[in-house]
């Protein structure tokens, strides 16, 4: 058996930036600390947190005024800042820059008096914390069927924002039922699918074709993650959405000469370790290290976080 082991895969620059932002806090606050939603979509990622003294909360109700909150990777809305604010927790904002910039280009919208039309999924935290910048003027799409539905009060005034996590290629479908329907349509000037979602997808589709088998490691609720697989299984590629080696079942592996083995953006690179191991122990599997992009790109703790470990301690209303 060959293992094709995709290059890029796993952790991009703004799930390593909420990462690192969680660990600094519980080692400049100590235990807990809290975060808002999950600080990404990985059972592995969340549990260990936990672990550690990390409290996960869906209301900021559940926290004890003047602690430390994170907001996490997928950013939140304007009424949960105000609420935070209400409640004098001490905000450190781990939102993923990309994020942070549909957030922005939703303002800029709104104040311009345009309709917005999000492309993106009902009840993900992203889009949940995108809606909230204009609530009154944003409408949500998933499919160009749910375009076909879409009637605005102005269809000369229109702008869509997308979802960073989508498939590019479900979400050029939607955008050319928009273009279709609205072709006075107004958007960004630069693609609101973040870089790493666009290059994991772009390896997978590569070197898929190569494979009998793909297994892509992330959690369920991972939206980028769910993709990675949805595109093998288009391809008529039989693929596997897992946590870690522990799903793996070796009937899979049945007759099986390659396998593809690549990780969404938040899934962490020793999960990946273990499912190879296993490959290689069960089936004495060579590996073959597959580049089909560079990713270079850094994001720097908020400055938020960089004020507060600057001053060497905790305000002690945080720790009261």
């Amino acid at each position: 058996m060959k293992i094709l082991l995709a290059n890029p895969r796993g952790f991009c620059a703004g799930v390593n930036m909420a990462i690192e932002c969680l660990e600094r806090a519980l080692e400049f606050f100590g235990p807990p600390v809290y975060v808002y939603h999950e600080i990404v979509h990985n059972k592995y990622v969340v549990d260990r947190f936990s672990r550690q003294g990390t409290v996960f909360v869906e209301t900021l109700d559940e926290v004890p005024e003047r602690s430390p909150l994170l907001y996490s990777a997928h950013g939140v809305s304007p009424e949960i800042r105000s609420q935070a604010k209400a409640r004098r927790l001490l905000a450190i904002d781990a939102t993923c820059p990309l994020v942070t910039k549909v957030h922005l280009e939703a303002i800029k919208y709104a104040k311009a008096g345009y309709t917005i039309v999000l492309i993106g999924h009902e009840g993900h935290d992203e889009v949940i914390g995108t809606m909230g910048e204009a609530p009154e003027q944003m409408v949500l799409v998933e499919t160009a069927e749910d375009v076909e539905r879409l009637e605005l009060p102005d269809p000369e005034k229109v702008a869509y924002l997308t979802q960073t996590t989508l498939s590019v290629d479900d979400a050029n479908i939607v955008i050319a039922a928009l273009r279709k329907k609205f072709p006075k349509i107004n958007n960004p000037p630069k693609d609101d699918i973040c870089y790493a979602t666009q290059n994991r997808q772009v390896a997978v589709r590569e070197l898929a074709a190569r494979a009998d088998v793909v297994l892509v490691l992330g959690s369920q609720n991972s939206s980028n993650s769910r993709r990675l697989a949805e595109i093998a299984l288009s391809m008529g590629i039989s693929s596997h959405l897992i946590d870690g080696v522990s799903e793996i079942q070796p009937e899979w592996f049945e007759g099986v000469e390659t396998v593809l083995i690549t990780a969404g953006a938040s899934a962490p690179e020793n999960v990946v370790q273990e499912c190879v191991d296993y490959l290689q122990t069960t089936f004495a599997a060579t590996i073959d290290e597959a580049v089909v992009r560079e990713e270079d790109v850094h994001f720097p703790l908020p400055r938020s976080l960089r004020e507060l470990l600057a001053t060497g301690e905790p305000p002690a209303a945080a720790r009261t």
